[in-house]
């Protein structure tokens, strides 16, 4: 009988991340639980749980009785990841960290380091998710390269495909998800019967992990200069109040505006003058696109679809929010990589910076950044501050 096949487990801390590791070793692999630490925590005022995550990451290890290492990528979090996001603020876009952290960090420094540092055969994480390959071929493509797709996991509510809608074919193909075909309650109860108590207690996390529980607005301005603008009417271009910055607002969130009873709604951004537009009404239908353009498209597979390829267009399914309805679409590639995308019905709030995420029946087909969205009869456009 030949050596156990060697898998490293990137271990949040969370009952996840735990579950997945506990149901590797039950399978017979070898397992390594790895924690990868990606904000300083002396940078922060506020409180951070990073020390207590790696403190559950590592006390579930002892208990599976398999290896633990911790590694740091703060430096290249802060260079990959929160310097992009910075920037994409002053250009008045709204990033997306989770989706550009597993790319850049999970999905690429890690993926390396388990493979190459610590020799393993794979990596899997405890998303929610699937791909087109039994786990035994995972350990083949070494010796046989195969495309591999990725497909939303059996929990539909907790499907995670969203966030890794980014990720490369290479690190994808050398991937295991041991959550793929598990609900959430499942998980919980595999790890209750473990006796991962510690891990059932915690919170899941929500928001941007660096923030915490702190205000965006206040953290934000730790690191960007406040640049005050006027709160604009989109219907007749009276000026309704002021703000700290437009970077601190995004599309489709209320406005604070002093003296206001009614609430007020973001529709556009001119970081050219600073004026902040906003509309009565969270309908209002300033708020609303159909089309958006996107920059390169990332298409897992690398190659877009076949049907694309061919004919230049296709019709699919679309979101730029995890979780929010799918929207029948249909998608124009154009010669420089890039997409435009024609929505069935107008969608609220959508923002340049986020991404949009391409979906054909149960597969991720990848995604493109939100250059700019626009209705099909132009009266509304939110335009890319870089063009």
């Amino acid at each position: 009988m030949g050596l156990a096949r060697h898998v490293v487990c990137a271990m949040s801390g969370g009952v996840d991340s735990s579950v997945c590791a506990l149901l590797l070793k039950r399978r017979g692999f070898n397992v390594t639980g790895v924690f990868m630490k990606n904000w300083d925590s002396l940078d922060e005022s506020g409180v951070c749980s990073t020390e207590r995550d790696c403190e559950d990451a590592h006390r579930v290890c002892q208990t599976l009785d398999i290896p633990f290492h911790q590694v740091s990528y703060v430096k290249e979090y802060w260079h990959d990841v929160f310097s992009n996001l910075l920037k994409e603020y002053e250009r008045g876009r709204t990033p997306n960290p989770d989706i550009l952290c597993n790319k850049h960090i999970k999905f690429n420094h890690f993926h390396k380091y388990a493979i190459h540092t610590l020799g393993a055969d794979a990596m899997a994480t405890g998303h929610y998710a699937r791909t087109s390959q039994e786990d035994e071929e995972v350990f083949q493509q070494a010796s046989e390269i195969v495309t591999v797709r990725l497909y939303k996991g059996a929990d539909l509510q907790k499907d995670q495909t969203f966030f890794l809608s980014q990720i490369s074919q290479d690190a994808l193909r050398q991937t295991m998800f041991p959550l793929a075909g598990l609900t959430k309650e499942f998980v919980k109860k595999i790890a209750a019967e473990a006796g991962l108590h510690h891990v059932l207690k915690k919170k899941e996390s929500m928001g941007i992990c660096f923030i915490g529980e702190r205000n965006f607005e206040n953290f934000i301005l730790e690191y960007l200069e406040p640049k005050p603008g006027n709160f604009v009417s989109i219907e007749d271009g009276r000026v309704m109040g002021t703000h700290k910055g437009w970077f601190t607002l995004t599309l489709g969130q209320r406005a604070r505006i002093g003296g206001q009873r009614d609430a007020w709604f973001v529709v556009d951004k001119d970081i050219a003058t600073g004026d902040v537009f906003v509309a009565p009404t969270t309908n209002h239908p300033a708020l609303f696109r159909d089309t958006v353009r996107t920059d390169r498209f990332h298409w897992l597979t690398v190659d877009p679809p076949a049907e694309l390829a061919k004919t230049q267009m296709m019709e699919c399914h679309f979101r730029f929010i995890h979780q929010m309805p799918l929207t029948p679409c249909t998608v124009t590639l154009n010669m420089d990589g890039s997409v435009w995308i024609s929505l069935s019905q107008p969608v609220r709030a959508l923002t340049p910076g986020q991404f949009a995420v391409l979906y054909k029946g149960d597969e991720c087909l990848g995604s493109g950044k939100i250059i700019q969205g626009a209705t099909q009869h132009k009266e509304h456009l939110t335009p890319d501050p870089d063009s």
